[in-house]
């Protein structure tokens, strides 16, 4: 349910062209609805923004498509993350409109047109082609979340001159996801060239004792550069997300 939505329902029942009692039938899973298995947050979009995201991993494809066909009624966006290729393939056969996005592994079905709800463009930098899944991610939840995202590929510290290439785009963008593993270095580095708030993504790219992501993590947290927030292992998701509340246009700045 978004906001644009209930006041027009509201408006509707002012005028007299909706009874309360119709009005009522389209807020009656409102704010969540149970379906036994999930109980889906409609009330998400009003509060953050943008609709619930649908975790897939752990969830079986009727679990995922019954979530889904709950959300799209209601009009918004979705987003169902952390897919391997089959299960996507299996929703996909019962919901044809969903749309895979194989390197990002997630699904996404966008019913609203696309608008620019950012103040300006957000960069995704990752440092290995490794990372890319993760980086991948990031760029699509930003992007479904209504954000000009430009995506800045294989340029970790161990060339370093390929970053330095690419400065003037990262400081023409408002936010940076700054996607790594190994030992974790490159949020650091960019840290320390633009100044733009930083969401560094670990990955759990990387030798034994890089320890899954561990060690990445510990660095990032232990940056040295200002302006650094991390979040959690392989968390682009998360990164994207970050990055969208902090770009995002405020009343007003004009947003809808």
């Amino acid at each position: 349910m978004e906001r644009s939505r209930l006041l027009d329902l509201l408006q509707q029942v002012q005028q007299g062209t909706l009874s309360p009692d119709q009005a009522a039938e389209h807020l009656s899973d409102l704010p969540y609805e149970d379906l036994g298995y999930a109980t889906v947050d409609h009330h998400r979009q009003l509060r953050h923004g943008f609709p619930e995201v649908v975790f897939g991993q752990g969830k079986t494809v009727d679990q995922i498509v019954g979530i889904v066909s709950a959300l799209r009624k209601h009009g918004g966006n979705i987003l169902v993350t952390r897919l391997d290729e089959d299960k996507a393939k299996a929703v996909q056969r019962q919901v044809p409109d969903l749309t895979w996005h194989s390197m990002a592994r997630c699904l996404t079905f966008e019913q609203k047109e696309w608008q620019d709800l950012g103040r300006g463009p957000i960069a995704v930098v990752c440092a290995g082609t490794s990372d890319l899944p993760v980086a991948k991610e990031a760029e699509r939840t930003a992007h479904l979340m209504g954000n000009r995202v430009e995506l800045v590929a294989d340029v970790g510290v161990a060339g370093i001159h390929r970053l330095l290439d690419k400065k003037r785009l990262l400081e023409s963008s408002t936010v940076l996801v700054v996607v790594a593993g190994m030992e974790g270095a490159l949020p650091s580095v960019v840290g320390g060239l633009v100044s733009r708030p930083i969401i560094a993504v670990p990955t759990s790219v990387g030798y034994g004792a890089n320890l899954a992501g561990v060690t990445t993590l510990l660095a990032m947290l232990n940056s040295c550069a200002a302006g650094v927030s991390v979040v959690n292992i392989d968390n682009g998701f998360g990164g994207g997300y970050a990055a969208s509340l902090i770009n995002r246009k405020l009343p007003e700045d004009g947003q809808p």
